[in-house]
């Protein structure tokens, strides 16, 4: 038994998709699989099985996954100790972030980070608020941008900034060059791109119940700068938030929303200063210092 392969159940439990847990691992699915095999064989019990919403442990897995945390816990401990004992921040930082993020805030601010900072590798991942929130509980993550509020009560959470969400039109809309804000009722009929089950889409279907009219969902995306590609050809309307104008290219454009918007806070999340390592601290301080706002 060793810790590549309790790694890989950690992750595994985490994410349920083999390739999502081999993704955010750095490693191969196959790789991966083989890990999980041995682990089981040494085990002597299986540890997970596949079902309908995807990998979960079994009642074993379940109790030896606790035991596992633990003990991944205790060695990125030690590993924190043998650095800080070092000085210089160096090896392996795991920053997650929310896709906006990473590609419209986080380029500039890591080529700096990296300048100041040549001997940390950085690893960068990409997923939704309740994904990086499970990075940063099991230690697969060091640090992550995420949205508030947290909803792991034992993760620290500082704030950095809030944004507005405007409505995006393409920019031959009639709404483009549009400079007063307008009611979020007052788009109720229009086609509507949408990402399932978040915030904004939800208030994009209570001004469509305000006023009575069916939602015009014309095509769900996973991400919002999926949602702005489609808004850019033409599809539809949606909302983005404040950060993903910038840069925005000349294929949409923007309006402020005055009622019915809704805002995100977004903020940085780790386990506590303790489970800092020296090369995770370097980078808070420079994302709090470049990124929070009053």
């Amino acid at each position: 038994m060793d810790i590549d392969q309790l790694r890989a159940f950690a992750a595994l439990a985490r994410e349920r998709r083999f390739t999502a847990a081999a993704r955010a691992l750095g490693v191969s699915q196959p790789s991966l699989s083989r890990r999980i095999q041995q682990l089981e064989r040494e085990v002597g019990a299986r540890l997970v099985v596949r079902t309908a919403k995807g990998v979960v442990p079994t009642s074993a897995g379940a109790r030896f996954l606790a035991h596992v945390e633990l003990a991944l816990a205790s060695v990125d401990a030690a590993l924190r100790d043998v650095e800080d004992a070092r000085g210089t921040p160096h090896g392996t930082l795991t920053l997650g972030m929310m896709p906006t993020v990473g590609a419209y805030a986080l380029p500039d601010l890591l080529a700096r980070f990296h300048a100041e900072h040549p001997a940390v590798v950085l690893r960068l991942r990409e997923g939704l608020p309740d994904a990086l929130e499970a990075g940063i509980a099991d230690g697969s993550l060091d640090l992550a941008i995420s949205n508030l509020p947290v909803k792991r009560q034992e993760l620290s959470a500082k704030k950095l900034w809030q944004e507005d969400y405007l409505l995006a039109v393409p920019t031959a809309h009639r709404l483009a060059a549009r400079r007063t804000p307008i009611a979020l009722r007052d788009v109720a009929s229009e086609p509507l791109v949408v990402v399932p089950g978040v915030p904004p889409t939800a208030a994009l279907f209570a001004a469509c119940e305000e006023r009575g009219v069916r939602p015009r969902v014309v095509v769900e995306v996973e991400g919002l700068e999926a949602v702005r590609r489609m808004v850019e050809r033409g599809m539809g309307v949606a909302l983005l938030p404040r950060l993903m104008t910038r840069d925005a290219g000349r294929r949409v454009s923007f309006v402020e929303v005055s009622e019915g918007g809704v805002r995100r806070q977004v903020a940085l999340i780790h386990r506590g200063a303790a489970y800092l390592t020296g090369a995770a601290r370097a980078l808070q301080v420079v994302i709090v210092r470049e990124l929070r706002r009053a």
